[in-house]
């Protein structure tokens, strides 16, 4: 095992150093830079001379060829453990944008990825002990219209309803203006209530697809013949759902359960858009508009590592809960 962590982290490296030098690239491609898009470049009066265009452009590597800036920049950066500044947002380090950003997004996915697991699994349990009758048929239903459903229709929908119809919870944002006169508990519910709706759109889903996922795998697994054994010897259908059936649709589940590493930080950047929520998504997406290079790089460089974290987390809970499965 220690000499498969040790190449998987190798190759993890080498993928990290190419997909970086790959977005870099393509980005110092598109057109315009993170001093053109400057919002001071549309009021005549702050428009900056030639001569101090220039000095910026040569104090951020803008005036490099891509490649070579990539390599003596931003890569020299990187070994010393700096993401740069971001230029559209007052010079600021990178790491403290992705810093203030992380918190709110954090909010939503681990919020929703605890709300998913929590209800998918008895769902996915219940459809399976219940499959072909009335009931199981209603919610599979339900849940395939859920899933069909995007995200961002379900997020007007519930704006409309919540918002304009009943007034019960604010339209975006992640705090109201006077935040700070509340007690703690006022913070809480105002936080809550902000909260409510993108939680809802995060979840519903990444619900409805573990549910039919482990409906699916927990289907296949009855119809093996050691749960047919099981039953022929009087097994209890409750023990056989959960010591038998249950143990075996572990291991595409756990599997599934590392790939989604990546979106607890990543965000969803239409969602956060409608909602107005200060997050990763939100700050992704600013930072293309204004040709931000170092937020971009820092946060593909963020997602891309979570991504290989996911993968590998991935293998090694697949060794865990199948014992046939080894690594050398």
């Amino acid at each position: 095992m220690t000499n498969y962590l040790i190449r998987r982290l190798g190759l993890g490296l080498l993928t990290l150093f190419l997909i970086t030098m790959l977005i870099y690239l393509l980005i110092r491609a598109m057109p315009g830079s993170p001093l053109t898009a400057d919002p001071a470049n549309l009021d005549p009066s702050r428009q900056r001379s030639a001569e101090a265009q220039e000095a910026l452009e040569k104090q951020f590597g803008l005036h490099l060829p891509p490649i070579e800036a990539y390599f003596t920049i931003w890569l020299k950066n990187l070994v010393q453990g700096d993401l740069g500044v971001s230029i559209p947002q007052n010079r600021r380090p990178v790491s403290e944008l992705i810093a203030e950003r992380a918190p709110p997004t954090l909010l939503l996915s681990v919020t929703s990825l605890a709300l998913t697991y929590l209800l998918s699994i008895p769902l996915g349990l219940w459809s399976s002990a219940k499959a072909d009758t009335f009931a199981e048929r209603t919610v599979s239903t339900v849940l395939y219209m859920l899933y069909s459903l995007p995200g961002f229709v379900a997020a007007l929908y519930l704006q409309l309803l919540f918002y304009v119809k009943l007034d019960w919870l604010p339209l975006f944002g992640l705090q109201s203006d006077d935040y700070e006169s509340f007690t703690t508990l006022g913070k809480a519910w105002d936080l809550l209530k902000h909260s409510l709706m993108p939680i809802i759109c995060f979840t519903y889903g990444s619900l409805a697809y573990y549910s039919r996922f482990i409906r699916a795998n927990m289907q296949e697994v009855i119809r093996q013949d050691f749960v047919r054994t099981a039953k022929a010897k009087g097994v209890t259908p409750g023990r056989i759902i959960w010591h038998h059936a249950f143990r075996n649709t572990l291991i595409p589940l756990v599997t599934l359960m590392g790939l989604t590493l990546p979106s607890i930080l990543s965000g969803a950047v239409i969602l956060e858009q409608i909602f107005a929520w200060p997050g990763m998504g939100s700050l992704f997406f600013e930072a293309i508009g204004q040709r931000d290079y170092p937020t971009i790089m820092g946060l593909t460089l963020m997602f891309s590592v979570l991504t290989l974290a996911g993968q590998l987390l991935a293998d090694v809970l697949y060794a865990v809960v199948d014992p046939r499965v080894t690594y050398h």
